[in-house]
């Protein structure tokens, strides 16, 4: 077996500690990547938390809704407590589609599985079964969300059973 000479090692020992940091680095840049990654997933979900929050505001009290009276154009010609269950309908099925944009945007950016997100598509295509879903999806009121999911919705609600849904939001 050949000896290395003392300048052999250290030009050795020089590369092996080279390769050594360019191999920290490269790992060092794929976990801030990642990092952001769930950073980026953090403050969308917080988003949307943010305005399941008005939505929860609204269906608690009714008269909230008033606000945006554009929004509740859908409710023209309904009075007492027929309008108030209607807002609260129309708004806890706003709140059920926010958790499921939070499902669906984990999902998305690989932050959560297959089988979960399967598992919530299904219970979903359930709920876009839904009278009250329908009402609510298909009203003209402005809905926060991103364009992507939306398609992803408007999409189930059409392929749903006995849909009649719009063919564009």
């Amino acid at each position: 077996m050949p000896t290395l000479s003392l300048p052999e090692l250290q030009v050795l020992l020089q590369a092996l500690s080279a390769f050594a940091i360019a191999g920290s680095l490269i790992y060092t840049a794929v976990q801030f990547r990642k990092q952001r990654r769930v950073q980026y997933v953090a403050n969308f979900t917080k988003l949307v938390e943010m305005q399941m929050h008005l939505r929860e505001m609204r269906v608690r009290e009714p008269n909230l809704a008033e606000v945006y009276p554009r929004d509740l154009v859908w409710a023209a010609g309904l009075t007492g407590e027929t309008r108030e269950r209607g807002i609260r309908l129309y708004y806890f099925n706003l709140m059920q589609l926010s958790v499921y944009e939070m499902v669906w945007f984990s999902w998305q950016q690989g932050q959560i599985g297959d089988d979960y997100f399967e598992s919530w598509q299904m219970r979903m295509h359930e709920i876009v079964a839904e009278e009250s879903f329908k009402m609510m999806w298909n009203s003209p009121a402005m809905k926060f969300m991103h364009d992507d999911f939306a398609r992803h919705i408007q999409q189930m609600v059409e392929t749903c059973p006995g849909s009649k849904a719009k063919s564009e939001k």
